[in-house]
């Protein structure tokens, strides 16, 4: 289903605009996408695989079962952070391959598709897991995943440089993590990034390491 949506992106952004969208610097406007749609791809799958993991255990009196084994919070937070990385990592691996006919991507930087493609699956992954354990319904989930995720993500740049936003939503978008997500990912594949390539390295291990403590936090409270 991910890839599915990836392709209809594609068509409607790429097909439907092919001559119609001029080059970004120098790089074709579908090789310019591509990068986007795979992340987003990432994001979406990784909090998915948390939150609806631990929201179904919930709704199914299953909690017991993660809960009654010897597993410390730290090995609890571990396993699901790292299952919803699996799976954001390969939904945008198969997504890569689904692309490649409609857009030739380059891997110019192999350190920064690898470096910002886990690092985002675990992000996600970890606030997955807070939104799992914080959310008693499906329309809790719901709020996250409408008015957070989704938001941030398709205001990060997925599909337009951020630069040729006005005022004042330019410099907003530079505030948004996902933006440094997507700019830095993007960059590994056609080797060109709008913001700052350290300021997104740094970003991103904070934003690892922040969430991870929380995620932690979390467990160990109940």
């Amino acid at each position: 289903a991910p890839v599915v949506t990836a392709l209809l992106y594609m068509m409607v952004f790429v097909v439907a605009v092919r001559g119609a969208a001029p080059p970004i610097h120098g790089t074709p406007f579908a090789v310019f996408v591509a990068p986007g749609l795979i992340m987003m791809q990432i994001l979406n799958n990784a909090f998915a695989n948390a939150s609806s993991s631990l929201l179904q255990a919930k709704f199914n009196g299953l909690v017991g079962d993660f809960m009654t084994p010897p597993l410390t919070p730290v090995e609890q937070v571990l396993a699901f952070a790292l299952g919803a990385a699996t799976r954001g990592v390969v939904v945008g691996a198969v997504t890569f391959a689904a692309i490649l006919p409609f857009a030739a991507l380059p891997i110019t930087h192999v350190w920064a598709v690898l470096y910002f493609g886990i690092s985002a699956a675990l992000i996600l992954g970890m606030l997955g897991i807070m939104a799992g354990l914080w959310a008693e319904k499906f329309d809790h989930m719901a709020v996250v995943t409408n008015f957070i995720i989704m938001p941030l993500t398709f205001l990060s740049g997925t599909f337009y440089l951020v630069d040729r936003l006005p005022e004042p939503f330019r410099t907003a978008s530079h505030y948004n993590p996902f933006f440094y997500l997507i700019d830095g990912f993007r960059y590994g594949f056609i080797g060109h990034a709008e913001g700052s390539l350290i300021a997104g390295v740094g970003m991103t291990a904070g934003l690892v390491l922040a969430f991870a403590c929380l995620c932690l936090w979390m467990f160990e409270t109940g």
